[in-house]
């Protein structure tokens, strides 16, 4: 297969890449990894009149330290980079854990963490870890910048809440607080493969033990990356065992809607969500109280 005729454009700096994001909407599309992008427009179900090359802006990759004990990760960032940066095991664990889940290694080497997010396939791991970890986006245009919060951003399948002149530039996430635990699970097909169902858990523990907060958060759940709010908060105050592992992994069930496969049915994904998060949650909760 082969892309249907485009101009390509690699941008000088990102005034410029703004710019004609700006003048071409819709019809440009911004080239990063392009690990999800190139595909299809080799099938053609995607056929951008201008692709424009970011590759170039060294400015975009890389971490770095931003306010409140949170770490800034530029869109251009590649999956390898994030993989052997001790940083990451050690602000981001759940970052950490997850990353060996997303793809194949060949792919992780040129596949960027803003692509991904701005993709927004609901099956893909990191949209579900930015929501257990309640991080927010940076969009920029050539009007100016906002922030994003992760819940807002993503939208539905393969859609976020970035304007069409907008560019995801840069993600912010937590750096893990003390008392603090979190774990990533997925079943998959095969290693590498999208999840047939992945659950992402953060949660946080007062001084006497008891939760000062949780996120879950599960990947190819629902038609966007899926919060499970009511599941979170049911743990919210109390002590963390086997009756309220199970009572939110229970509400989880009843809150996801995946879409179903010929891999697995609707009701398999839904018992794997409730497995997965009960198994994260005691895993997550053991991980706290090793910290306090």
């Amino acid at each position: 297969m082969k892309p249907a005729p485009f101009r390509y454009v690699a941008a000088k700096n990102l005034a410029q890449a703004l710019a004609l994001k700006a003048e071409h909407g819709d019809e440009a599309r911004f080239l990063a990894g392009g690990q999800s992008l190139v595909p299809t427009m080799n099938f053609r179900l995607t056929q951008p009149a201008l692709l424009i090359d970011i590759n170039p802006l060294e400015e975009l990759a890389g971490t770095r330290d931003g306010e409140s004990g949170r770490l800034r990760i530029g869109a251009l960032t590649r999956y390898r980079t994030l993989e052997r940066d001790p940083a990451t095991a050690r602000e981001l664990p759940l970052v950490h854990e997850a990353l060996p889940h997303i793809a194949h290694p060949q792919i992780r080497n040129r596949g960027t963490i803003g692509g991904n997010l701005a993709h927004a396939d609901p099956a893909s791991e990191m949209p579900a870890i930015v929501l257990a970890l309640g991080g927010r986006l940076r969009a920029h245009s050539a009007k100016g910048e906002r922030w994003i919060a992760a819940p807002d951003f993503f939208v539905g399948a393969l859609t976020t809440a970035l304007a069409p002149d907008e560019m995801l530039t840069e993600v912010e996430l937590p750096a893990a607080p003390p008392r603090s635990g979190s774990c990533f699970m997925e079943v998959a097909r095969r290693r590498g493969d999208f999840a047939i169902i992945g659950v992402a858990v953060t949660l946080r523990l007062d001084i006497d033990g008891r939760c000062a907060g949780a996120r879950i958060a599960l990947c190819n759940a629902a038609d966007a990356p899926l919060l499970a709010t009511a599941a979170s908060q049911s743990l919210a105050g109390r002590k963390i065992a086997a009756a309220e592992i199970d009572e939110a992994a229970d509400l989880v069930r009843r809150a996801v809607d995946p879409p179903g496969s010929i891999h697995a049915g609707k009701d398999f994904q839904r018992h794997v969500a409730g497995v997965l998060t009960a198994r994260a949650l005691a895993v997550a909760n053991e991980r706290a109280r090793r910290e306090r």
